[in-house]
């Protein structure tokens, strides 16, 4: 991808829209002086070779993609027209034909990036519009490699329902976490103990499956064959509904990116 690329960032004075913005500078996606960031109140002190800017219609003139990371809410009142350039858009819930109504443009496209992107570890699935070039997609599995990896998917309704699976980010792993070290707690262990065994059995697990690229499926059944503690413990949870409570908790994110994408 050519570093003349110039790229904008509405909301990249936030968390997310910065971590972004970081994976894309580290990964030379662009020439600072090409990249462009909007924030709300104060300017960041980072990026300090970028164009920062509080006016959002200015960023997307100055840019040939424009990202849109803003909460939905805020995003109702974001009043930019893109000109028929490319819209990538980490929102959750607003569709593309809202986004492309909204911006003025068919070159959208919805992405969901989680926090992983800090680190450059992030999952990203994405789905295009119909007008989308495959240039545009070149473009667009270029930014979210720099942020991890990335896979286009076939429905609007793919992202719904990884928005809540993938888009939680550490956010379920760190449940799991805070339930064992509880436990821990519990059993008379220090709360640092606890804190240090947690933290190192899910993020060494993290590493494992990365490096191993297994089924989940495989290593639980690897487990369960031993039949040693471990599957004492797999046994337990799932008949307490371990399984049965996953799959509410995903339906119910599934039904809440469904309904934030309801524009009034």
């Amino acid at each position: 991808m050519s570093v003349s690329l110039r790229i904008g960032i509405i909301g990249g004075g936030g968390w997310l829209g910065g971590a972004i913005a970081g994976s894309i500078v580290d990964a030379g996606l662009v020439e600072p002086g090409n990249f462009s960031l909007s924030y709300r109140s104060q300017q960041p002190d980072r990026f300090s070779n970028s164009f920062w800017t509080s006016d959002n219609q200015a960023l997307a003139d100055r840019s040939d993609v424009i990202l849109l990371s803003v909460r939905p809410d805020d995003w109702r009142t974001l009043d930019v027209d893109a000109g028929g350039k490319l819209i990538i858009s980490v929102m959750a819930g607003i569709g593309l034909g809202a986004l492309s109504q909204r911006h003025k443009t068919g070159r959208v496209v919805r992405a969901l990036p989680n926090a992983g992107a800090e680190v450059a570890k992030s999952y990203t699935p994405w789905i295009a519009a119909g007008d989308i070039t495959e240039g545009d997609r070149a473009v667009v599995r270029a930014i979210f490699d720099a942020c991890g990896s990335q896979d286009e998917v076939a429905r609007e309704s793919d992202i719904d329902y990884l928005t809540g699976l993938s888009g939680s980010g550490p956010a379920f792993p760190a449940l799991l976490a805070a339930a064992m070290m509880s436990d821990a707690v519990a059993h008379g262990l220090p709360a640092e103990i606890a804190r240090r065994a947690v933290n190192m059995v899910i993020s060494g697990a993290g590493r494992l499956l990365e490096r191993r690229d297994e089924s989940p499926d495989d290593v639980v059944q690897t487990f369960l064959d031993y039949r040693g503690t471990t599957a004492a413990a797999i046994d337990s949870m799932r008949a307490a509904g371990f399984d049965a409570s996953v799959a509410t908790g995903l339906s119910a994110a599934f039904q809440k990116s469904v309904s934030m994408g309801k524009v009034s």
